[in-house]
């Protein structure tokens, strides 16, 4: 727990003003109630007690001197001429709606300030962690699916958030209200409190037990939080084949089944959380029938009770509050783990600690001795390839020959066990994976675009962009006329993913914001393969245009499309099994030659 709390502390140690002010505002907030009591014994003593003699045993008498000079005073006042002693009375008169303002005050300073630095902090965990997420290395993607992400992102970091906004009130000015009364009550009255509190360590025992159950729960219920998340996902974003096959129903169940666990862990906090209330206000009513009992044997003076039972009534809402306060908090620590596992996730691909400047620019891209495995599988094996600048090269062969980790190995989303990738013979682990990639323009085959505008989506590719550039990138890509032909031109939105868009459209503004980019290296992934016949024509065209003056790595399914590269390297099992110009290969009779055959005969066919 103090764990927990120092990590949160040091997460809003850039708000230290606000929090200072909230601090000590909670601090006096939870000053006044003791203050109340004793103003309130003060007034009785004065007003109901007057002419009697101030005992021993009176709380007055442990007064400091100038409160009983003061007692005095207003004594006098009463008994003889009030006119003798105005001040004295006006003071008595103001002095408890005076506290209560101050205590009104310190507590919306107290609320306020410490909710400002709550939800502050959160949102910039929440924003850190995001953050952190976006700059890990790809395999941590293939570890982890996007409804965990997500849930962890928003959900744990929103609880958090719930937690600290309820739990901030509490955590300054109670603990300083519980520790000003009973210590007022041990200076003034020191035998009747310590009868009164003889029960409080019987308290802690449901708070100690139950505190247990609520972590238990509160992690489990954070755990089916995130599945649900995962089954939203999958859903949503599968919905075409949930329903071509009449899924509803299983993940309609699936998503009933899930929820109803997470609703049985939050019943089990609820009754945890709520069952120590109960047992506090018994063991608190054991307290007051000892009090009470000692009061009618020994004869004590009313002033005394009534102390000691207002200072019950003020005790017991702070007591309720503390034992809260743990139940928040030990939901938050539970949240929280989740949140700080994902911010202690180390980076795979790191920056280096001096990165040097990449000039990509008539540079050779060389993959010296290059082997892979992902986790026990090896993907890649003694690979040896050098790309000439401003060449075309093509990468074929069957699925899992390892062509798409070869350009993932260019891009560093991985970094390889043995071997290294060079641009102009530079090792790309020792230039910073921004400076990499800003000089390497992507089209895949599977295109991502965003729920944004068109002109939004191009200008990705280089933000900042003119829109004369935009446009004359839609220009260069055959994607300009399609464009005009919809409603907002350019400003219109196409969707998540580019729904609205068809599949050639999508593609020819990836290759847009390729153009835009105008990066020096180019990796075409199947960027034709999904495409029918016409719209493979437009985006072939698009791409001829494209890689004019580039380096240009294709992977490529259809070999009708890198019949003219500069060089067709083949790949088998992770190795490179032959190289050479289409009809080099093509009269080898190697595994290019039947790839080929099977293609062009089964078209023909």
């Amino acid at each position: 727990m103090i764990e927990f709390l120092l990590k949160l502390w040091g997460l809003a140690s850039k708000y230290r003003l606000r929090l200072c002010i909230g601090i000590v505002a909670g601090i006096l907030s939870g000053m006044m109630p003791a203050l109340l009591m004793g103003t309130v014994v003060f007034v009785y003593e004065a007003i109901f007690q007057s002419g009697q003699i101030v005992s021993a045993q009176s709380p007055i008498s442990r007064f400091p001197p100038f409160l009983q000079n003061w007692f005095n005073e207003i004594r006098q006042a009463l008994e003889s001429d009030v006119h003798a002693h105005p001040w004295a009375i006006v003071v008595l008169v103001a002095s408890i709606p005076l506290i209560m303002f101050l205590r009104g005050l310190f507590g919306f300073l107290n609320v306020y300030m410490l909710q400002w630095v709550a939800n502050r902090t959160v949102a910039d965990l929440r924003t850190r962690l995001f953050r952190h997420l976006m700059d890990l290395s790809a395999s941590f993607y293939n570890q982890n699916s996007s409804g965990q992400l997500i849930s962890r992102v928003i959900n744990d970091t929103s609880m958090l958030q719930i937690i600290l906004s309820n739990s901030t009130a509490v955590i300054v000015r109670d603990p300083v209200t519980l520790i000003s009364i009973v210590s007022y009550l041990l200076w003034t009255q020191p035998k009747l409190t310590l009868i009164t509190i003889v029960v409080l360590p019987a308290c802690l025992i449901p708070i100690i037990h139950f505190n247990r159950k609520v972590r238990r729960s509160y992690k489990e219920m954070q755990g089916r939080s995130a599945d649900l998340t995962q089954i939203m996902t999958e859903s949503f974003t599968g919905y075409r084949i949930v329903k071509a096959y009449n899924l509803e129903d299983i993940v309609a169940t699936d998503f009933q089944n899930t929820t109803r666990n997470a609703v049985g862990h939050y019943m089990r906090v609820v009754r945890a959380s709520n069952i120590t209330g109960p047992s506090i206000e018994f063991c608190g009513s054991i307290g007051v029938a000892f009090l009470l009992a000692y009061v009618i044997y020994k004869h004590q003076a009313p002033s005394n009770f009534i102390g000691l039972i207002g200072s019950v009534f003020f005790m017991y809402a702070p007591i309720k509050n503390i034992n809260m306060l743990f139940n928040y908090l030990t939901s938050g620590r539970a949240a929280s783990e989740r949140v700080f596992e994902l911010l202690d996730t180390p980076n795979t691909v790191p920056e280096p600690a001096q990165p040097r400047t990449l000039n990509a620019k008539n540079a050779d891209i060389t993959f010296e001795n290059l082997s892979f495995n992902y986790g026990e599988k090896t993907v890649l094996q003694n690979i040896n390839l050098t790309i000439k600048s401003g060449r075309l090269v093509a990468l074929v062969g069957e699925s899992g020959s390892g062509k798409t980790t070869l350009a993932n190995l260019l891009l560093r989303f991985y970094d390889p066990q043995q071997g290294a990738v060079r641009i102009g013979g530079m090792d790309i682990r020792e230039v910073s994976t921004r400076d990499l990639r800003n000089q390497i323009a992507v089209v895949s085959q599977e295109v991502i675009l965003f729920n944004e505008t068109i002109r939004r989506n191009i200008e990705l590719g280089r933000l900042g962009a003119s829109n004369e550039e935009i446009i004359a990138a839609a220009r260069h890509a055959y994607a300009y006329d399609f464009i005009m032909e919809k409603p907002n031109g350019f400003d219109t939105r196409i969707g998540e993913k580019g729904i609205m868009l068809s599949g050639g459209q999508r593609q020819r503004i990836a290759i847009a914001r390729a153009v835009l980019r105008d990066a020096r290296i180019l990796i075409l992934d199947e960027a034709t393969s999904a495409l029918d016949t016409e719209s493979e024509r437009a985006v072939q065209a698009a791409l001829d245009e494209l890689m004019k003056e580039r380096t240009t790595l294709c992977i490529a399914h259809r070999l009708s499309t890198i019949l003219h590269a500069d060089l067709i390297v083949v790949m088998d099992q992770g190795r490179i099994v032959e190289t050479g110009r289409h009809e080099e290969l093509v009269q080898r009779g190697g595994i290019y030659q039947k790839l080929y055959e099977l293609q062009f005969q089964s078209r023909a066919a």
